[in-house]
């Protein structure tokens, strides 16, 4: 681990790139990068991660020289293949970047220095001037205002793959999803300290945008679930028990109306309030049963040891010098990189 202020004699860096039907992109976008990190005497590595690319993308990312191939079986979304490279990336800084070149990798020296000078653990890119269409900028622009709404991240754009991080950020973090795009918020739910830094946007020169209203859709679902998680996670009964004990209190008042009615002769069949009172005292219960439950689930959550949701069909390591990439099967794979972090 880095200590913060202090850059490393030579700064270490790890670019993970998440990969979909990309093919067009990939020879320029990772010899930018390799010409940033050897112009600044950067120690790096780059890890694209196929997300089940169709187009051969993972045949030509392996054959570019350095460069650490992670195969998906399938295609299992952006975030998935975030959270694959984050748990391959062995340098103290991480980096992402999307594959289809829209990021700029010239960005990446002077976040490295914005982060250290502003003792952070995340510095977000923030595309001031996207080179999107007029409707995805309108939906990201109002996306991105109730996310700031709900989770108070302070960032203006988390939707910009462009981040780097201090790698001890991925020690506890669990994504799922669309989850990729809230990493700042839940980072600083952990008390990670988080910044952002104007970046480069440029047009999409090959390929198709993977974006479509229902990611959207999504990923307003996965910010509604991240509010609950950020202000009930421990204690889920405080919402959902305090939603019950209001419906019972309700419940009551409706019944006290109904008990008005019949001293006063009046015909309950004609009125919504004995209904009402048996409605309202239902929810309640279901209500506070629903918070006990979802407190036990919490409980059992910390409890045990998730499981990642993705699958991986192999890892293609860079060869050495004048050698050919090497092909390590999923085990083999991961208990290299066990024995890699046990050493480190």
């Amino acid at each position: 681990m880095i200590s913060k202020g202090a850059l490393l004699e030579r700064t270490q860096l790890s670019v993970v790139i998440p990969v979909y039907n990309e093919r067009g992109a990939l020879t320029n976008l990772i010899g930018e990068i390799r010409s940033v990190c050897e112009t600044h005497n950067y120690e790096y590595e780059i890890i694209v991660v196929d997300d089940g690319s169709t187009d051969g993308s993972a045949e030509v990312a392996a054959g570019l020289p350095g460069v650490t191939v992670v195969c998906f079986r399938r295609n299992f979304g952006q975030t998935a293949a975030f959270d694959s490279g984050f748990q391959m990336a062995r340098f103290p800084y991480v980096i992402t970047m999307d594959g289809d070149g829209q990021n700029d990798p010239n960005d990446m020296p002077k976040m490295i220095a914005y982060l250290e000078a502003n003792n952070l653990d995340v510095v977000a890119g923030w595309r001031k001037s996207r080179k999107d269409t007029f409707g995805k900028r309108i939906i990201s622009r109002g996306a991105n205002l109730l996310r700031k709404m709900f989770l108070r991240d302070n960032i203006h754009d988390s939707g910009c793959s462009l981040k780097i991080f201090r790698r001890e950020c991925f020690e506890n973090l669990r994504l799922y999803g669309e989850m990729h795009r809230f990493i700042p918020a839940l980072l600083q739910m952990q008390g990670f300290s988080v910044g952002e830094i104007a970046v480069n946007h440029r047009p999409r020169t090959t390929g198709r945008s993977k974006y479509n209203v229902f990611r959207t859709f999504k990923g307003l679902a996965d910010m509604m679930l991240l509010w609950f998680w950020r202000s009930y996670s421990v204690r889920p009964i405080h919402l959902l028990g305090s939603v019950g004990v209001l419906l019972l209190v309700i419940s009551a008042l409706f019944g006290l109306r109904t008990v008005y009615l019949f001293l006063n002769e009046q015909k309950l069949s004609s009125t919504l309030e004995p209904l009402l009172t048996v409605f309202t005292f239902i929810a309640g219960l279901l209500f506070v049963s629903l918070g006990i439950l979802t407190d036990l689930l919490i409980k059992i959550y910390y409890a045990v040891e998730d499981m990642p949701y993705y699958s991986i069909r192999k890892v293609i390591r860079p060869g050495s010098v004048g050698e050919k990439p090497v092909t390590i099967p999923t085990s083999n794979a991961r208990q290299a990189d066990s024995d890699r972090s046990l050493a480190s």
